[in-house]
């Protein structure tokens, strides 16, 4: 499957995604990226350790406690790329279907470990921007 129908295939999948690194700061790409998701019926789990509830909806320091309490599908990630590879790391621990790291999010280790571990990647793309070209 090429990239474009990767794209595809999880964003129409998948709804249940894990935000790494969301903000409650609304000027923050991650706060409107989430914001989107929600608003087109996709289950958004805010990953911030920094805040309890993120727009009504309980966020949790990391993915391993969000997974206690949700199915992570997705993993959208919106870290700098040198603090990517820890968040893979414990993606594997609960097994996702596919990490979506954000535009200018670049980690090419980080994605190849994904992908040894079976999930699906999609790096340096607006899952915002894929969503709105279905």
């Amino acid at each position: 499957m090429n990239e474009k129908g990767l794209e595809e295939s999880i964003l129409k999948k998948y709804k249940h995604i894990a935000v790494v690194g969301i903000s409650n700061k609304q000027d923050r790409d991650s706060y409107g990226v989430s914001k989107y998701l929600v608003d087109h019926g996709y289950n958004v789990i805010p990953i911030n350790p920094t805040f309890e509830t993120w727009e009504g909806l309980k966020s949790y320091p990391d993915l391993v406690s969000a997974s206690k309490e949700h199915n992570i599908e997705v993993v959208d990630i919106f870290r700098k790329p040198d603090a990517v590879l820890p968040v893979v790391e414990e993606a594997i621990k609960v097994k996702p279907e596919a990490i979506w790291m954000q535009l200018g999010v670049i980690n090419q280790e980080a994605a190849e470990l994904a992908e040894r571990n079976n999930i699906k990647v999609i790096m340096d793309k607006c899952i915002m921007v894929e969503h709105k070209k279905l």
